[in-house]
């Protein structure tokens, strides 16, 4: 019987200090690429108009940081309008989406539900096959929803991606369950509301955070179907801030400046950016089990 030297294979061994060394400069070098941007963005906010002068247009670290910018912001004027109206589309049009997604994957994860294929293939079709943007001009303005906000909701009410996400995830509930629920008297409410619902908190905290970001940053419709007085925020951001447009009501008062300096475009940038930032750390944790287990289910 040999005793000889086992060797194992290369994926076994543990790997050297240059190798360890090598991962954490990469993943340093990564790091800081992504941050500094962030950092160089929040301390130009954070600086005097003066100091964003003299550095040439970017603060890395501002020497007498401030909140005017902000403040200027915050006082009133079409930034924040449009900071109120992206908080309530974003709160509004998650609730009303998330509930008809929820309720459309329910009906197609059951089976023997009367015309379940064929609607399941029309909502295919929609996503391989996605309407031009005259066709969805037309039709939003035959409906009567040009300059308002259900502009932004109904064309995108749906998301496919989700629906096939939550369908999948229900799909893989036990059958066990819906079985012994019937037998307890449940009808098809109950059993969403006391067995697949508390089952399925993964998939909807993803695709809620997917929904969420979606109407956050939809600027693309509230350009096409919106007037500026009721824009969103991703909208100003675009137009103002990376279009480099002149902002002409932002509460600024010093020495009749009406277009916005690079302070108030940076502070614009942080306060459309953050919330997302403050919300995703939470929800990070069901994402491989929501994601992964509706796809795979389906």
């Amino acid at each position: 019987m040999s005793t000889g030297h086992v060797t194992r294979p290369a994926w076994m061994e543990k790997p050297r200090f240059a190798t360890k060394a090598a991962k954490g400069v990469a993943v340093l070098v990564v790091l800081g690429l992504v941050l500094i941007p962030f950092l160089v963005i929040i301390s130009t906010s954070l600086a005097s108009n003066r100091e964003v002068v003299d550095n040439g247009g970017w603060v890395l670290w501002p020497s007498d940081p401030t909140l005017r910018a902000y403040r200027n912001i915050l006082e009133g004027g079409i930034v924040t309008k449009a900071l109120g109206v992206s908080v309530g589309l974003t709160v509004v049009g998650t609730l009303f989406s998330l509930a008809c997604t929820t309720f459309l994957a329910y009906a197609l994860a059951r089976p023997g539900v009367f015309g379940g294929k064929p609607v399941l293939l029309l909502i295919l079709f929609t996503f391989l096959f996605p309407p031009g943007m005259i066709p969805a001009f037309l039709l939003v303005k035959g409906m009567g929803m040009l300059d308002t906000y259900a502009a932004l909701v109904a064309p995108v009410l749906i998301n496919v991606f989700n629906l096939i996400v939550l369908r999948g995830f229900f799909q893989g509930i036990p059958e066990e369950l819906y079985e012994a629920a019937r037998l307890d008297g449940a009808g098809d409410w109950q059993i969403l509301w006391r067995i697949v619902l508390p089952l399925s908190k993964a998939a909807l905290a993803v695709v809620s955070l997917f929904y969420a970001v979606s109407y956050w940053n939809a600027w693309f419709h509230a350009s096409i179907y919106m007037e500026s007085d009721h824009w969103p925020l991703s909208q100003v951001l675009r137009t103002y801030v990376i279009g480099g447009s002149q902002i002409a009501d932002t509460g600024l008062s010093e020495a009749g400046m009406v277009s916005a300096p690079q302070t108030t475009q940076m502070a614009v940038l942080v306060i459309a950016t953050v919330p997302i930032l403050l919300v995703y750390p939470f929800l990070q944790k069901y994402f491989t089990k929501g994601v992964l287990t509706g796809a795979i289910k389906s």
